[in-house]
């Protein structure tokens, strides 16, 4: 299996060939990942915004936005800069400490769970080996947020929004956890990059979907939940709730709210393909390639390949999955409170103790298969 190239040590050895000394060149470093990750963070969530766009108006066979530069792509940049020049009202009787916290207790937690996705070999920000639950630990911060404005908002609709999203999360995290757990226990680790490693050698066969199909709809299902996408999003059901825990906000923290929803939806997207369909694996394994045009994969331009098709693999299977998200809110009618909190409760939860169950049953029958 090929290793990928060392971005890291590449980095630091071409500084230090130009004459920097070590530690200034680890140091030099240290900051770079975090703020890539934060760029190509915000340009995925824009790029999302804009196939929102898209897709609805083919949905709806309308044109959608195409006089904001070609194809509209500058939409999403004209959203930002519309919002950045806004003023930034606050309510009347709200409370002001919580009122500014609100969204940023929503938008750090989930720039911070792409700290542990793999976008290609060697190809993230930390590998903990404890990465999956971190992201699950990180993904339930996020309500305390929303429950965090609709109180502060001092308004009947955005605190019914508040309780709503608090209420949604309880009852979908559970099974999400659990279809998690059941990747967790085939690939014996919870590190993202290991659960890849796991689904390679044998191209598109290897891929944990084949395996794990319930755990797929049931992780799918929750992260939609949990991403507020229609047809869960009742925190913020406009015919009811105006806009839920949002309707006080504007400018620059509703800025906040948006991008971290469409931040979320990204990274549930990314985690899909990380658990289910390979990672930044091809269908078609570059060890066969290799062997087929016979050269070593420590080749260094087969390992640059390898490593671009790794994130083009990445992010089309994560745009892929978004692509449905997004057809789903245009196509799908909007759930009630009663039937949300019914779906994750009583079929949600024991469906996925029972693939659970049988995931532990398979893997010690067929410990080959199973990851034994």
């Amino acid at each position: 299996m090929s290793s990928g190239i060392d971005l890291q040590g590449s980095f630091i050895q071409l500084l230090t060939d130009s004459g920097l000394p070590i530690g200034v060149a680890k140091t030099v470093w240290i900051p770079l990942p975090m703020l890539i990750i934060v760029a190509a963070v915000t340009v995925l969530a824009l790029v999302s915004t804009w196939l929102e766009r898209k897709v609805s108006a083919a949905a709806q066979q309308r044109i959608g936005p195409e006089y904001m530069g070609p194809f509209g792509l500058l939409a999403p940049a004209a959203d930002v800069i519309k919002l950045l020049f806004k003023e930034n009202m606050l309510p009347a009787k709200t409370d002001p400490w919580l009122f500014a916290i609100a969204p940023l207790m929503v938008f750090i937690p989930v720039f911070l769970s792409y700290l542990i996705v793999p976008f290609g070999q060697n190809m993230v920000i930390t590998d903990l080996n404890i990465g999956i639950f971190l992201w699950i630990a990180l993904s339930s911060i996020a309500p305390v947020g929303l429950l965090m404005a609709g109180y502060a908002s001092n308004n009947k609709y955005s605190l019914l929004g508040g309780l709503r999203a608090a209420a949604q999360s309880i009852s979908y995290e559970i099974p999400l956890s659990l279809s998690v757990l059941a990747i967790v226990m085939m690939s014996n680790s919870l590190s993202t990059i290991d659960i890849v490693n796991q689904q390679s050698g044998y191209g598109i066969l290897s891929w944990n979907i084949w395996r794990q199909p319930i755990g797929f709809l049931i992780f799918w299902i929750a992260a939609l939940a949990e991403c507020e996408r229609m047809p869960f999003d009742l925190p913020e059901a406009e015919e009811e709730l105006v806009a839920g825990y949002q309707t006080e906000y504007g400018a620059v923290k509703f800025m906040l709210f948006y991008a971290g929803s469409y931040a979320n939806l990204v990274l549930s997207a990314l985690l899909v393909a990380v658990l289910y369909l390979g990672g930044w694996e091809s269908p078609i394994p570059v060890s066969w390639l290799a062997s087929l045009i016979g050269v070593s994969e420590s080749t260094p331009w087969l390992q640059v390949i390898a490593a671009s098709l790794g994130i083009v693999m990445t992010l089309f299977k994560a745009y892929l999955m978004i692509f449905l998200a997004v057809l789903l809110r245009w196509t799908v009618p909007r759930v009630r409170i009663d039937q949300l909190l019914d779906l994750g409760w009583k079929f949600l939860l024991p469906v996925s103790l029972v693939n659970l169950l049988l995931t532990a049953a398979l893997k010690l029958s067929f410990p080959v298969a199973f990851g034994g």
